[in-house]
């Protein structure tokens, strides 16, 4: 089987848009939870083939776009110290905080790097001895367990210069504050493969039954996703609301035990305000306690009294799946990926990003 070619077949696409349209009877709006989805949708023009009644709503699932203005002041102030190495992802680079990102300070002169592993971190940290190096950790469970082997690296090499700065989210407490929001409109979901690789497919099961709306686990080829839209659209035909784990070639129900006992060695639920969307219970991770030695936030000052966020921006209406990008006064204009004012912008996986990249030529 080719992973890739097999994925995309034009024909097979054909079918299952055929199918779609056949089989859907009204209004279904389906929010796409990962911007990974929102950009194989827009790329492959897949909402052109599902018809008319199905929309597809763009969800929180981007882990830069969450990220709030606090937490990136805290990580530019971090950066700016004296002796610090700062690491994080390359897509942080480019957000700004409340008057610069992290980018701006690099060009400035401080020792700023975006790193292709977290472990790499390891090297830097042994390179520069007489430095603190500082990891600014993102994304949701698909990369959680590589800075929880971090953790477990640096405490087994004994490597007494690394500090985290811990921003992992969790994908199951947003997605229940959008449903129980009153104002909500979704009817079904798309959830992420790859965080759920780690999680298993079940951790959407009790979310299905408590809001009754359907879910899809799915891959991010085309046909994974008119295969999990169809499969909502006769869920949503029998009333039904169940999981169904379309990327069951990766996908377990279980998920991935080690990963999941790697990081609940090192870290713990908490609260987390995400950008957008408010402070969310219990919907992300930090070190526990015992670790906290390792805890950029607990054992240096950053401290910091961000600015509010732009007005005109309606990335937090985007992110709850009420405005599309191209709703926005700003998008495209004064907003663009050389210009990102706004985190769904800022982010390649961002749904501002991915409609300037394909859309913005037909949209004008």
């Amino acid at each position: 089987m080719d992973l890739i070619n097999d994925f995309r077949d034009k024909d097979k696409l054909l079918v299952l848009s055929r199918l779609i349209i056949a089989e859907s009877t009204r209004k279904l709006r389906i929010m796409e939870v990962c911007g990974g989805h929102t950009h194989s949708i827009m790329k492959f023009g897949l909402q052109h083939l599902v018809g008319e009644y199905i929309e597809f709503l763009h969800g929180p699932g981007c882990p830069v776009c969450v990220m709030p203005r606090a937490r990136i002041d805290e990580g530019l102030a971090l950066a700016q110290k004296e002796d610090v190495i700062f690491c994080t992802l390359a897509d942080m680079l480019r957000v700004k905080g409340s008057k610069y990102s992290l980018l701006e300070l690099r060009a400035q002169g401080k020792d700023i790097r975006a790193l292709y592993s977290p472990l790499d971190v390891l090297k830097i940290a042994q390179e520069n001895p007489q430095k603190q190096v500082v990891f600014f950790a993102i994304g949701f469970e698909t990369t959680t367990p590589m800075s929880a082997l971090l953790v477990e690296k640096v405490l087994q090499m004994d490597i007494k210069n690394v500090l985290f700065h811990i921003n992992h989210v969790r994908v199951p407490e947003p997605i229940c504050a959008l449903l129980a929001d009153e104002e909500c409109e979704i009817e079904a979901l798309l959830a992420p493969s790859h965080v759920s690789v780690i999680t298993g497919s079940e951790i959407y099961e009790p979310i299905a039954r408590e809001f009754d709306v359907p879910i899809a686990v799915s891959g991010f080829e085309p046909l994974d996703i008119l295969d999990s839209v169809l499969n909502l659209v006769r869920q949503a035909n029998n009333n039904t609301a169940l999981v169904y784990n379309q990327y069951a070639r990766v996908v377990k129900k279980e998920g991935n035990i080690k990963a999941q006992g790697l990081i609940a060695r090192y870290f713990q639920q908490c609260d987390f305000e995400w950008r957008g969307l408010g402070v969310i219970p219990q919907s992300a991770l930090e070190l526990k306690e015992e670790f906290s030695f390792l805890d950029a936030r607990k054992v240096l000052d950053c401290k910091v009294k961000s600015t509010k966020e732009n007005k005109a921006c309606l990335c937090p209406q985007i992110l709850k799946g009420r405005a599309k990008p191209f709703e926005c006064k700003l998008f495209g204009k004064s907003c663009t990926p050389q210009n990102p004012l706004g985190s769904c912008m800022v982010s390649s996986e961002g749904a501002c990003a991915a409609y300037y990249k394909y859309e913005k030529r037909r949209l004008g």
